[in-house]
């Protein structure tokens, strides 16, 4: 009668936390509605909008391609998720309206993924505050709402690898091998081909766990891996003909690779250390003294290549925003597991450590643990720039929120001054081109092959990595601008506005809502009589 109770209680915690966590998922969703022309609507972070692009001319009819009748370029690195949003697209919804439903399925995958950290959690654990705490911490932790909720495949990420994790674990406690693991490892490398790091290295670790079914292992993960990366790439080759996505060559084809490692190297270690290193630290007792169960190395493995896989492609271009990257997040439920669990077994091993145990012991260290919990999250969360407490209370809009209502309103000023057949440059590539539905340029090269080949700008270094932006630091306005001659230039890459003035002299800078826009003199696709009254930035 005891277990039952104390299990019924339990239930009502998990229950309560549960609630929380989608309440707060919830509000952070309801916080990313924008206002563009007076009017609410929903718009998702630039990157996951160029997806949404792809996704929008799948969805139509179009082919899987940035623009309608344009060139095949793969300019998207997330496959199923592209897929995803091209079943949004298939409804009978507004361009005002598909952003919202993406952020829905977004935070469906962030709550699902809560009852598999749940899983994980007690499959370590006899302590039922683990669980509890494991959940809470991934609940509430900003980076990996943040990042799923405006758009990006993070929270998809997540589930699908929890799950898989969740599964190889309960297969291995029964001593069967568990062979769906490897098929949601398969859907992972659809879902993003960088995910081939965690996914092997899980598999590595199941294949030292488990010599039993090594074989098994290590073939699940040959055809779940190397097999869906081989029906991938021939794939790509006859649809796109490439062998690689342009992507790749946009941030890996070319630099110094010694110096990206460097960066992602140094980004990582700044990470950690503003997160409280000694926090992060934490998790590896487990190994060394608490509790050296062969059973958790698959989340070390996973968590531990996803990491490096980081510091390979030199972070991300949003470091300056804190908290975890894109590629982070997906693996901090793991960390926040591994975590729990750790602050699980210290409590047991001090209540171990008295000779008696008063009633009121067990609950005071599971108050304590509670307590550090609230304030661990606090910590994790604390690197978050600017104003990272009034983000991570949802006091200030999230981040990103700002810019995607100003891009989506320059995508719809930009339909409206525009004729449909105007060609337009841009550099945030999501956003306008989506809400325009105006052919575009990619100044920046992730759907132009030419940019993405060349070799890139700027002078970072170990030292001073931010000027280093993976995937925008490539441009060449003699060519996207001089050659290919836009009817408007709807923006121009941060300090480099002289760089592109040789190639403006035929353009005249217009402003519309204090935002600069330079329009062809001589094109026949600018609604010249449509203009509305120039704002100047200066103006009241």
């Amino acid at each position: 009668m005891p277990t039952l109770k104390r299990l019924s209680w339990y239930h009502i915690g998990v229950g309560l936390v549960l609630a929380a966590c989608l309440a707060y998922m919830w509000a952070f969703l309801q916080r990313t509605q924008i206002i563009v022309q007076g009017e609410p609507m929903h718009a998702l972070f630039d990157d996951a909008m160029i997806s949404m692009q792809y996704a929008k001319n799948f969805a139509h009819g179009d082919g899987l391609v940035w623009n309608v009748g344009g060139e095949r370029i793969e300019g998207y690195s997330n496959p199923l998720w592209v897929l995803v949003m091209a079943v949004v697209h298939l409804f009978p919804l507004q361009l005002t309206e598909t952003s919202f439903y993406v952020k829905l399925i977004s935070l469906a995958c962030l709550f699902i993924n809560l009852f598999m950290v749940k899983g994980l959690a007690e499959h370590f654990s006899k302590n039922r505050i683990v669980p509890l705490t494991a959940i809470f911490l991934t609940g509430f932790y900003y980076s990996l709402n943040n990042w799923a909720i405006q758009g990006m495949e993070v929270g998809f990420q997540a589930v699908l690898l929890s799950s898989a994790l969740l599964l190889g674990l309960r297969g291995l406690q029964r001593d069967r091998f568990q062979p769906w693991m490897y098929v949601l490892f398969g859907l992972l490398v659809v879902l993003r081909m960088d995910s081939v790091a965690p996914a092997l290295a899980a598999t590595a670790a199941f294949a030292w766990i488990d010599p039993a079914n090594r074989r098994k292992h290590l073939l699940g993960g040959a055809l779940s891996v190397f097999g869906v990366l081989l029906a991938l790439t021939a794939w790509r080759y006859v649809y796109y003909g490439e062998l690689l996505p342009n992507t790749y060559y946009l941030k890996l084809g070319s630099g110094s690779t010694v110096l990206r490692i460097s960066i992602g190297l140094r980004r990582l270690v700044d990470f950690i250390w503003l997160g409280n290193w000694a926090l992060f630290a934490l998790p590896l007792l487990l190994p060394l003294f608490l509790d050296r169960s062969k059973t958790l190395w698959p989340l070390y493995a996973a968590g531990l290549a996803q990491g490096a896989y980081s510091v390979y492609v030199g972070g991300d271009a949003w470091e300056h925003i804190g908290g975890a990257n894109r590629f982070i997040s997906a693996v901090m439920p793991l960390f926040f597991v591994l975590y729990a669990h750790t602050l699980g077994q210290l409590a047991g091993l001090a209540l171990t450590g008295l000779k008696k145990k008063p009633v009121w012991a067990a609950t005071l260290a599971n108050v304590l643990l509670a307590a550090w919990a609230g304030i661990s999250l606090l910590s994790f969360n604390a690197s978050l720039v600017p104003n990272g407490f009034y983000r991570w209370t949802l006091i200030a809009r999230p981040i990103f929120t700002e810019s995607a209502q100003r891009y989506a309103g320059m995508g719809m000023v930009l339909g409206q001054i525009t004729e449909p057949q105007a060609v337009i440059a841009v550099v945030t590539a999501g956003n306008l081109p989506y809400f325009s539905e105006r052919t575009s340029i990619d100044l920046l090269g992730k759907m132009d092959p030419v940019i993405a080949r060349l070799p890139a700008h700027g002078n970072a270094s170990l030292f001073s990595p931010g000027s280093y932006r993976p995937g925008h630091n490539k441009w060449d306005y003699a060519y996207s601008i001089g050659e290919l001659q836009p009817d408007v230039v709807a923006q121009i890459w941060d300090g480099t506005s002289e760089e592109a003035a040789p190639y403006l002299v035929n353009y005249e800078k217009y402003y519309i809502d204090e935002i600069p826009y330079y329009l062809r003199k001589d094109s026949p696709y600018v609604r010249w009589d449509a203009l509305p009254p120039q704002q100047f930035p200066d103006q009241n």
